[in-house]
């Protein structure tokens, strides 16, 4: 099986210290990204920790398709125990920077303890070196960037940095990297603000050989002649055909469908396009540089996520807002799906759906924790009996769009996931929509023969996040070709995609989750024989919890952290 190459870096940033040691034997079996991030913090990381605790660490990670040029590999994974769900948890960005990480010649960097001072952390194959930076105290993401290329000649394809909510331990914050690219869910860019690191640097020439089969530039074409219509519009280009299944989250939750869907559809997004934009050797180009040449105003987006959680759920029908409301989480370092369902919570309390400057007020005033912005960070789980709305949450994550309540397989693994309700996680909706060829189509309703499909898109998006393969490769990647780029059984990949999942799981089994997380805030037809059949077919317990001998069975070593 193909892997990434190189040691493991520990950065204490208390200590102010580096060490690497080598991880030849975790490498072999864990091939890089998400599955050696989540091994990793499997041994290293007490199972007690405290999110925002010094003993919590941050891993992040490259797999070995960085060493292509191969298109939907500008990405990189990132872990730690979250400060959102309370649970072990994987996130991934794209960008520009995973082939700079590479350069640094590690194969994982670990940020771990907490510094006094807010510091900069500067990583190259030459060593790491810490840089006191108070003057960014609360310093945008924009203003971070900026400083680090003026005084290091270092542009943001080379930096991971959190915003002001990050530093405030907004339980959303994200991971900026690129500027405009998150590691976005579960609120790992807290970790970082806890641990007092507004941004590390990675740079170096010393990038490992990586052999990857003549295959990748077969797919790399297919991506540059494609004329899919993510080009034009990215996920946005689903709005409106979401919104006439039923499946577009509206006004928090309590529609399903929005009268003001087609002023933020794709085609708006379309409309306020001005260039191409892309990720680091991808020549599929989806992203999307947007203008309103009225205002001025430029961002990245909106996807369709933002849309659901700035548009429809927020009451707001006018795409050049939710752009707003897109930048404004850029700038500041906030998720935009956490961050727009839980000021649509708020909303929804105080009746004012479609408020565009209290909503744009407010991604200000929970960055920075003022006034009802300090509450409204803590995340809907936390708050929602304050603000007498109900919990729409799965593990403490705030929903994304694909409402599970019309895609029923989409709910299931909603329940099933260990981060929560994140829909990459098995990225089931898309067998549930009719614009699935028949042949891989499931019935929308209903839960019949999907828990097998849902674990096996489980396992295999594993071993996407752990490649690191963007998830949009899913038409250009077939099972085959897995197996060629990471010379290994397609049922061998399964197998390991099974391991992490079981992995992250037992994990979190130890810090008390259980069959009682695996819960939605709505009725599915079905849902506990689905539940029941789903962990069966894992070989867990009827709770919900992962047995020790699942795990050896599994063929999992090394000891974990609190043993």
């Amino acid at each position: 099986m193909k892997h990434v190459q190189g040691p493991l870096c520990t950065v204490d940033v208390g200590d102010r210290t580096a060490e690497t040691e080598p991880i030849d034997d975790l490498l072999e079996s864990f091939l890089g990204g998400r599955a050696l991030g989540t091994k990793l913090a499997y041994d290293r990381v007490p199972f007690d920790v405290d999110p925002l605790g010094a003993e919590n660490s941050l891993f992040l990670a490259t797999g070995p398709l960085q060493h292509s040029t191969m298109s939907f590999t500008g990405r990189m994974s990132a872990t730690a125990v979250s400060p959102l769900t309370d649970g072990l948890l994987s996130s991934n960005a794209g960008g520009f920077l995973s082939r700079n990480f590479t350069g640094t010649g590690y194969s994982a960097v670990e940020i771990t303890g907490a510094s006094d001072d807010l510091v900069i952390v500067h990583v190259t194959d030459e060593g790491v070196e810490f840089e006191p930076v108070p003057d960014l105290e609360d310093a945008t993401v924009p203003e971070t960037c900026e400083y680090i290329e003026d005084e290091h000649g270092l542009e943001a394809e080379h930096t991971v940095v959190i915003g002001p909510a990050g530093e405030n331990q907004v339980r959303f914050a994200s991971i900026m990297t690129s500027e405009e690219r998150a590691f976005g869910r579960g609120g790992l860019g807290a970790v970082l603000g806890s641990k007092n690191v507004k941004a590390i640097t990675f740079d170096g020439d010393s990038t490992h050989e990586v052999e990857i089969p003549p295959l990748q530039m077969e797919i790399h074409g297919e991506a540059a002649q494609s004329d899919h219509i993510m080009k034009r519009q990215g996920t946005s280009s689903m709005t409106e055909y979401a919104n006439e299944v039923e499946a577009l989250p509206t006004r928090y939750f309590s529609e399903l469908s929005f009268e003001g869907a087609e002023g933020i559809s794709g085609d708006r997004v379309e409309e306020k396009k001005y260039k191409k934009g892309t990720c680091s050797a991808c020549a599929f180009a989806c992203k999307l540089p947007t203008r309103d040449e009225e205002s001025g105003l430029e961002t990245e987006g909106p996807e369709y996520e933002t849309v659901m959680a700035f548009g429809s759920n927020s009451g707001v029908d006018d795409i050049v807002d939710v752009m707003q409301s897109n930048k404004l989480c850029d700038v500041y370092g906030v998720d935009t799906i956490s961050a727009g369902d839980t000021i649509a919570a708020y909303l929804a309390s105080e009746d004012e759906f479609g408020n565009v400057e209290l909503i744009h007020d407010l991604v200000e005033k929970i960055a920075h924790r003022e006034g009802v912005g300090d509450t409204l960070a803590e995340g809907i789980d936390r708050i929602h009996e304050d603000l007498g709305v109900d919990n729409w949450t799965v593990k403490g994550m705030e929903f994304p769009a694909h409402d599970g309540r019309t895609l029923n397989g989409q709910g299931l693994s909603f329940a099933t996931s260990n981060r929560g309700a994140d829909h990459m996680y098995a990225e089931f909706y898309p067998y549930e929509y009719p614009l699935v060829d028949a042949d891989r189509a499931f019935d929308k309703q209903g839960l019949e023969n999907k828990p097998p499909k849902i674990i096996e898109l489980e396992n295999v998006n594993v071993i996407k996040d752990s490649g690191v393969l963007c998830k949009f490769s899913r038409d250009f990647v077939t099972p085959d070709r897995l197996e060629t780029l990471l010379d290994a059984d397609y049922e061998d990949l399964l197998e390991l995609g099974g391991t992490v999942v079981s992995l992250e799981r037992h994990f979190n089994n130890q810090r008390g989750f259980d069959r009682d997380d695996d819960r939605l805030p709505y009725e599915i037809p079905g849902f506990e024989e689905g539940l029941a059949a789903y962990y069966e077919e894992r070989g867990w317990d009827d709770d919900g919890t992962v047995p020790a001998d699942r795990l050896e069975e599994s063929g999992v070593t090394g000891t974990p952290a609190d043993d």
